[in-house]
């Protein structure tokens, strides 16, 4: 599954409801296939005093993130920030309060180097979902590719990886411009990077 095919089903949910979607009414086709590059939050607090509380990581997220030495029981219900440490957390948060502030989904890309030294880039989807318009929970897809081929994602993006992530998008998706049909998108279309 894509991140598209995500970001779509979450487009189905919110127009049921034509605001934030809530968590029950996402319902991709082949999620269980997707688990795996996944995480769920749930927000805790507002504003700049928000924090992500997680309660699902996936497998590959888990190696990804030098995580395999926690107890699978200790991979959920910690903070996002006590997770990957202050320097990483510092990095993504932009990414989570934009989706948070605005309510809509946010997309990232990072670029880093494996143990091997090849180019990666990391991908990441976030997905708001909640109630009375506050956002209560965020649902996340990870992915990461390389046009080199084969790479080795084990601590990829913790806090003992060799390379540093490299920012090179970060976006909120404009709903207006993703429900266009592609034949209807302009040159003045925006997509708001910071």
């Amino acid at each position: 599954m894509k991140q598209r095919d995500l970001l779509n089903s979450w487009l189905r949910a919110r127009d049921k409801c034509r605001a934030l979607p809530v968590l029950s009414d996402y319902q991709p086709d082949r999620i269980a296939d997707e688990l795996a590059d996944m995480m769920g939050f749930d927000v805790k607090g507002e504003g700049d005093a928000a924090r992500f509380l997680i309660t699902q990581e996936g497998s590959r997220l888990t190696t990804t993130y030098g995580s395999e030495h926690i107890a699978p029981a200790q991979r959920t219900n910690r903070y996002l920030d006590d997770a990957i440490g202050p320097a990483r957390y510092a990095r993504v948060l932009p990414c989570y309060r934009a989706c948070m502030a605005r309510k809509q989904p946010t997309y990232s890309i990072s670029m880093l180097r494996d143990v091997d030294g090849k180019d990666v880039c990391y991908e990441r989807l976030l997905l708001p979902f909640g109630t009375a318009g506050q956002v209560e929970q965020i649902v996340g897809s990870y992915k990461s590719i390389s046009i080199e081929g084969s790479f080795k994602i084990t601590d990829l993006m913790g806090a003992g990886a060799r390379a540093t992530p490299v920012t090179i998008v970060n976006a909120v998706i404009d709903l207006d411009i993703v429900r266009r049909p592609i034949g209807h998108r302009t040159a003045d279309d925006l997509i708001e990077l910071n």
